[in-house]
């Protein structure tokens, strides 16, 4: 079986056929998704994702401002986000980091509140789904600070940094999320790095409905997907794919401890 540890289902990409979509990822083994919500003002993708995780068993979710909308958090939405951390079916806060490639947000804006949320799932004992995008020392360095005030702990989600990255993810203890950019011919370096990581340190996501593996690449990414990046992971590590499947999850398990899937 399969877990699809980043994907964002609760979007309009998905409002026409999102059942058929779930129905898919069933038939090929993707027992359990990780709904991603990038909380905004409006909070419409917040209330979507918990009603469709509530309604859902296969389903769980993931609650944070994503560094492109630092710049319009308030302390009441914070505030909010983190009192839903005790919710049943939400397992990690994320996904917070920083963007300093499209800086949709000012940097000290995005530093701020992703330090904020760093902080407050520290102290909820909640993992954290970091985007981190042309900000690995930032990143890294706050995520170290973070650590020496109490354990965090949580996963690099969309890993595209160079080994050395990759070795001090390690050394945080964090995780390395692998998804359809692993397929991509020009990555040869990601591809070493999948290669070599220790298995106890991955996991495997689509982060749909964007960046869609070879060969669905160009079309919408969904959580079945999530089976060609393991083939991709298991042709890098020549292990066959099932154990790819069996140790992401158990990954996953130890990261997020999610209850059991029941219905």
């Amino acid at each position: 079986m399969f877990v699809d540890s980043h994907a964002h289902l609760d979007g309009e990409r998905f409002t026409s056929d999102r059942a058929e979509v779930l129905e898919r990822a069933n038939s090929v083994g993707v027992d359990r998704i990780l709904c991603i919500a990038c909380v905004t003002p409006e909070t419409e993708s917040l209330d979507g994702v918990l009603s469709l995780v509530e309604e859902t068993p296969q389903l769980f979710a993931a609650l944070g401002i994503h560094p492109h909308d630092a710049g319009r958090a308030t302390p009441a939405l914070l505030t909010r986000i983190a009192d839903l951390m005790s919710h049943p079916k939400v397992l990690g806060w994320g996904e917070i980091g920083l963007d300093y490639h499209y800086d949709n947000s000012p940097r000290d804006e995005q530093l701020r509140v992703f330090q904020w949320q760093a902080a407050a799932a520290r102290e909820a004992e909640m993992p954290v789904i970091i985007h981190s995008r042309d900000a690995a020392e930032a990143t890294c360095g706050l995520l170290a600070h973070e650590q020496s005030r109490g354990p965090l702990r949580g996963v690099m989600h969309c890993f595209t940094y160079d080994e050395t990255v990759a070795q001090t993810c390690s050394e945080l203890d964090f995780y390395l999320g692998f998804g359809g950019i692993l397929s991509f011919p020009r990555s040869e370096e990601l591809r070493g790095i999948a290669a070599r990581i220790s298995a106890d340190r991955y996991l495997i996501e689509t982060d749909s409905p964007y960046l869609a593996p070879t060969p669905h690449r160009g079309k919408r990414n969904e959580p079945s997907f999530v089976v060609r990046v393991a083939e991709t992971l298991a042709e890098l590590r020549q292990v066959p794919v099932e154990e790819v499947g069996r140790q992401s999850s158990l990954n996953f398990e130890r990261l997020f401890r999610p209850p059991a899937v029941t219905g």
